[in-house]
C-alpha cells in the first residue's frame, strides 16, 4: 500500500509519470526505492531536499510498520 501511495504522489509532481517505478525492499527494514526519469530528479528531491522530506513525512505518517526509508535512486542504480 505504501509503495502505491508514494508512486501516486510522485507521478503527480513529475513531467514523465510513465517512468516512475517504486519498489519495496525489505533487506534493511522497510525501504521504498524510487526511480524516475533523470529530468525529473530535481522535482522529486526539491530545493534543499524539501520535497523528498515531505514525501518521507507523508509515507511515515501512513505507515504502521514504523520508520520507512525512501531511497531515490540514480537511473544507473538497481
Amino acid at each position: 500500500m505504501l509503495d502505491d501511495t508514494l508512486e501516486h504522489l510522485i507521478k503527480g509532481i513529475v513531467d514523465n509519470p510513465e517512468d516512475v517505478v517504486v519498489r519495496e525492499n525489505n533487506r534493511r527494514g522497510v525501504t521504498l526505492e524510487v526511480q524516475v526519469n533523470p529530468e525529473d530528479m530535481g522535482r522529486v528531491i526539491g530545493k534543499a531536499g524539501r520535497t523528498a522530506t515531505a514525501l518521507r513525512t507523508v509515507v511515515n505518517a501512513l505507515s504502521d510498520k514504523g520508520n520507512v526509508r525512501i531511497d531515490i535512486l540514480d537511473v544507473n542504480e538497481r
